[in-house]
């Protein structure tokens, strides 16, 4: 067993506090893991400010992060310790039904090894002051080692910076897979992002690799435009200049609406919003926003036309193949990473992070957990 520094979120809405946990030896098919690198990611907001359940804490919150294995458990062939590693949310264990399919990234095993009402892993091999603590989406990340499931760990290129890949356990992928994969952005398209932190912003770089010819980017806060045209933007629009629906602005800006929108904010209205904006005829709107709080509802007659809507988790991307083929995308210069990243900071600044977070002053901050 291993005593290390860890996140705790005793309980919602609450600041995190600094703890000594411990961390099992890994059983069998699992791996434990030196935490190197992680980022505060806005589904870590949602569990602890906004979705709240009472039974997902205690727990250790995080599941951007890259690290180093320290050991295996029986049975593990595809690790070894010192291979650089990044944790999987989404996990991909190669053999059901949904693995072995090209039209889904899920799982099965996804669904019966985390619960996803309580965002929490079945099994947990922490604990702290002697009460069991929840990983989180059965990762934790912001703690100093994690026990996790082969199946949810992919192997990475030993060259790659950890403090950079770590972005792309969640929300780069996310949203760059959402343009790619999921609405299959064409050349010389017209394309609508709405929202432009770290996901929507990583759809923005998606839909430009894509192709699209004119690509708007949409956000309140107008701080955001210069970023977003760095990373592919033709148009900046803030709703809040315009006194019309934002939809009757971007069909005014595209006679009619867009070939393609991706909402990343996890908001019913603005998903509504991007399904309004897309082209009644043959426009594909995207939700790639989480929330599991709100129904949403709208007339039939926006389907009826010829759009199609569509979900989009993780971007589309199989867990172990899609981010290890990102990586390698970073490291020859395909993808761009170091400008999501505003700040740079250590675990026990873990508070300032997610308040960084919460107020939209940062796009990733990136935080160091353990020496390499």
């Amino acid at each position: 067993v291993i005593k290390c520094r860890a996140a705790v979120a005793w309980e919602p809405d609450q600041p995190v506090v600094i703890e000594e946990i411990e961390v099992a030896l890994p059983q069998a098919s699992e791996v434990r893991i030196k935490i190197v690198a992680t980022s505060v990611c806005h589904s870590d907001l949602y569990h602890l400010l906004q979705s709240m359940h009472k039974d997902g804490f205690p727990t250790v919150l995080g599941h951007e992060g890259a690290g180093i294995v320290e050991s295996v458990g029986s049975g593990v062939t595809e690790f070894q310790p010192g291979d650089k590693v990044i944790p999987l949310f989404l996990c991909q264990c190669k053999e059901c039904r949904f693995c072995k399919s090209p039209r889904t990234n899920q799982c099965e095993r996804a669904w019966t090894r985390v619960r996803q009402e309580i965002m929490a892993g079945v099994e947990s091999r922490f604990t702290c002051k002697g009460k069991r603590v929840h990983q989180f989406m059965g990762t934790s990340t912001f703690s100093e080692y994690t026990v996790i499931n082969q199946i949810a760990v992919t192997k990475i290129d030993p060259a790659a910076p950890l403090d950079k890949v770590c972005l792309l356990g969640c929300g780069i992928c996310t949203g760059y897979g959402a343009a790619v994969n999921t609405a299959k952005v064409e050349p010389g398209s017209t394309c609508a992002v709405f929202g432009l932190g770290a996901v929507g912003l990583a759809a923005v770089m998606g839909c430009k690799a894509a192709g699209a010819k004119r690509i708007i980017a949409i956000d309140i806060n107008p701080d955001k435009a210069e970023k977003a045209k760095v990373l592919g933007a033709t148009d900046f629009v803030n709703p809040k200049d315009h006194s019309k629906p934002i939809h009757e602005v971007i069909a005014g800006m595209t006679n009619g609406g867009v070939d393609f929108s991706l909402e990343c904010v996890g908001n019913v209205e603005v998903m509504l919003s991007a399904l309004e904006s897309s082209m009644e005829a043959w426009g594909v709107s995207v939700i790639v926003g989480w929330t599991d709080m709100y129904d949403i509802s709208i007339r039939p007659r926006h389907l009826i036309c010829g759009r199609t809507w569509k979900g989009s988790m993780f971007g589309g991307f199989k867990g172990k193949d899609g981010v290890a083929e990102m990586v390698k995308a970073y490291l020859e210069k395909k993808v761009r990473l170091d400008e999501f990243i505003t700040h740079n900071m250590t675990l026990d600044q873990i508070n300032d992070a997610i308040e960084l977070m919460k107020n939209c002053k940062c796009i990733r901050a990136v935080m160091t957990v353990s020496p390499q």
